[in-house]
């Protein structure tokens, strides 16, 4: 993912005058939709409403328990399903599954529980522009975007169709925990959230107790764009670079000394520059076998110091990349995410 561009007001403001036309029937759900929002539901509620989120664009008040929730960005669908509450509307994921698709540990879900699948929200441009009628058309009680890109003018005229959550600080760096807490308190399912929590730690655990080599190597994670003739280096901000920390590795002190990017999850290296990102081992994400092979094919990144000692850890496909960019509370245990990650990483650090 990279930094999404804001939504015009202009924009925000024709849809507006739009939805207020269409609010009234937002409000009359037909009573097939409610009934059929119970199957959506699969645990109770522990905490007291209204609930009141407070995040960097505004205060939200969720007033009962949702029943109808729509999902935007990352990993709110995943915290939501492992919360107990089934998502009616999801954002569509175009760099991972292309179109009208769900991610594989999504529908995953959807299939082992029985659930009928949500309606998918188109979202072509990663969050910069946001599709108000099909919201609509979704009729939720309750919009989670924890993890996303939302701009303030977009966040105000998705709260004229249901309560929205947004991000605590700033778009695309809250934490994977952050995600799934954020949700699962608007949810109304705090306890479950800390359960959620709690697995994810003691998976993560076993797999750095598993792997004790792993303790103290430091890593730099890249994404190398050749046309451009530079790479993109991910900050101790980005979730990604967080949730490794878990097992026991930390970001290379070079991350840190070459940032530029004013507190972004990410920021651009030249090729020119490239033999002070120094680390133990880089982590390499490509979309395709094409892009990994044209990593290995890559003289100029010989100048990475890991690169040239052979010491890269390359998570190759879109659904490989998402499931660890940040993990997920359902994608962390996807046998291609990081299980997988963990193992190529043992290999690579046991050489």
């Amino acid at each position: 993912m990279r930094l999404r561009r804001p939504l015009a007001a202009a924009a925000a403001l024709a849809a507006t005058a739009a939805l207020t036309l269409a609010g009234c029937a937002s409000d009359d759900a037909p009573e097939s939709d409610q009934s059929a929002a119970s199957g959506n539901v699969r645990s109770e509620p522990t905490d007291e409403f209204p609930i009141t989120i407070e995040h960097a664009l505004g205060e939200t008040v969720i007033e009962k328990a949702p029943e109808r929730v729509a999902t935007w960005g990352w990993g709110s669908t995943e915290a939501s399903i492992a919360a107990g509450v089934y998502p009616v509307a999801v954002a569509e994921q175009i760099y991972t599954v292309g179109e009208d698709a769900l991610l594989p540990w999504v529908e995953d879900a959807y299939d082992e529980d029985g659930v009928d699948k949500p309606a998918i929200l188109s979202d072509p441009e990663g969050g910069s522009t946001v599709p108000y009628e099909e919201f609509v058309e979704a009729k939720p009680d309750l919009i989670v975007a924890p993890y996303s890109g939302l701009t303030q003018e977009q966040y105000d005229v998705l709260s004229d169709i249901a309560p929205v959550v947004a991000y605590p600080d700033a778009p695309w760096t809250t934490t994977w925990q952050d995600t799934i807490t954020l949700t699962a308190q608007a949810l109304g399912r705090s306890d479950a959230g800390d359960q959620v929590l709690g697995d994810i730690d003691d998976f993560v655990a076993e797999k750095a107790a598993e792997h004790p080599e792993f303790a103290g190597k430091t890593f730099a994670a890249i994404y190398d764009d050749p046309a451009k003739g530079i790479v993109s280096v991910y900050t101790p901000s980005d979730p990604r670079t967080v949730f490794l920390e878990g097992l026991g590795v930390k970001n290379a002190p070079s991350v840190t000394e070459l940032d530029t990017s004013n507190g972004s999850f990410y920021y651009d290296l030249s090729y020119e520059e490239l033999d002070k990102l120094d680390s133990d081992f880089v982590i390499s994400y490509s979309a395709s076998e094409e892009a990994a092979q044209a990593f290995d094919d890559n003289k100029d990144l010989q100048a990475i110091p890991a690169v040239k000692a052979g010491k890269v850890v390359k998570v190759v496909g879109t659904a490989e990349v998402s499931a660890v960019s940040p993990p997920t509370a359902l994608s962390v245990y996807w046998e291609n995410g990081l299980p997988a990650l963990v193992d190529s990483m043992a290999e690579v650090l046991g050489d």
